[in-house]
């Protein structure tokens, strides 16, 4: 059994897992037959994970959406896709390694794919910014959009994001006038656009990449205004009210589904989707293809008709 990385709320679950592993080399050094007592307990793993997983907190689902195992971009594209060919580059002033663009093929089918990356380590964060793009970034997303409108290919957004990146050079190079472009742009986009928030759905940033005919939230996912701990500071000024903030934020996906932010909570094992990240990207295989199949269909004024109205329609509440 592979060691999990634990979370502070998963300690029960990884100690009764070493317990299991400690009893079976404990059997096969001794060559004593324990397979009762194993079996016992794996019954017990089972429970507890039932219990620990159908009872998640929105501030445990943050925590499971930021996983440091948790599939990014670059590995649902090599579980879905084939023939992926990245672009580079916004032709204005950098390429930015926080968003991934590129041409792929998909049951035969060209697709666009641009994601938010993240890095496994701390060379890689530095390298990808922890997955919080420059302007660039964005320009480059936008870039290839208009590549994808051109040859009428459908685009498919994989947003994991905690936010664009805040920094000095950033906001001098027109952060915010690089997302709010995006946003206008990709509402009148003539061609079919598909979203899926793969972990963090932070603020402009992960909007800046966001507007689709379809979004989809993955189960442990979040999309929100803000990060609970930005939230928090604001508010409470403190950092340790985050839980509350996750909890007032409305950012999960039984919520977004709720409220009609979104139109579907794509399916994750227990425990997240980097238990069977193999499972979540046929998930998503299956919506991509159901979606793009249907949304082919439709003449592009209709298309951008009704995309318009579905965003027209969030935020619309009666008391």
């Amino acid at each position: 059994m592979a060691h999990m990385i634990g979370l502070d709320f998963e300690r029960p679950i990884v100690e009764l897992e070493r317990k299991i592993d400690e009893l079976k080399s404990l059997g096969a050094s001794q060559d004593i037959d324990i397979s009762d007592e194993v079996r016992k307990l794996e019954a017990k793993l089972v429970q507890i994970k039932k219990e620990i997983y159908g009872n998640l907190t929105p501030w445990q689902r943050v925590q499971i959406a930021r996983h440091p195992k948790r599939p990014y971009t670059l590995d649902y594209i090599e579980m879905i896709m084939a023939d992926f060919i990245e672009i580079h580059g916004d032709r204005h002033f950098a390429d930015d390694k926080a968003i991934i663009c590129g041409v792929a093929k998909m049951g035969g089918e060209k697709v666009m794919v641009i994601g938010h990356q993240k890095g496994r380590d701390t060379k890689e964060n530095l390298a990808r910014n922890f997955g919080s793009p420059h302007p660039e970034g964005y320009r480059k997303a936008m870039r290839v959009m208009k590549m994808a409108e051109k040859f009428a290919i459908p685009v498919i957004c994989l947003i994991d994001t905690p936010g664009a990146y805040p920094g000095i050079g950033a906001e001098e190079r027109g952060q915010a006038e690089a997302i709010a472009y995006n946003l206008r742009e990709m509402a009148t986009l003539k061609t079919p656009v598909l979203c899926f928030v793969i972990g963090e759905g932070g603020s402009g940033g992960a909007l800046g990449i966001g507007v689709g005919d379809r979004v989809y939230v993955l189960e442990n996912a979040y999309y929100s205004v803000i990060s609970p701990e930005g939230c928090a500071a604001i508010l409470w000024k403190e950092r340790s009210k985050s839980p509350e903030a996750a909890r007032v934020l409305k950012l999960t996906a039984k919520d977004l589904l709720e409220m009609k932010i979104i139109d579907g909570i794509i399916k994750e094992p227990l425990g997240g989707a980097h238990h069977d990240p193999t499972q979540v990207a046929e998930n998503m295989k299956a919506v991509m293809a159901k979606d793009l199949a249907s949304l082919k269909a439709v003449p592009v004024d209709e298309l951008l008709e009704k995309r318009y109205a579905k965003f027209r329609a969030i935020g619309v509440f009666k008391e």
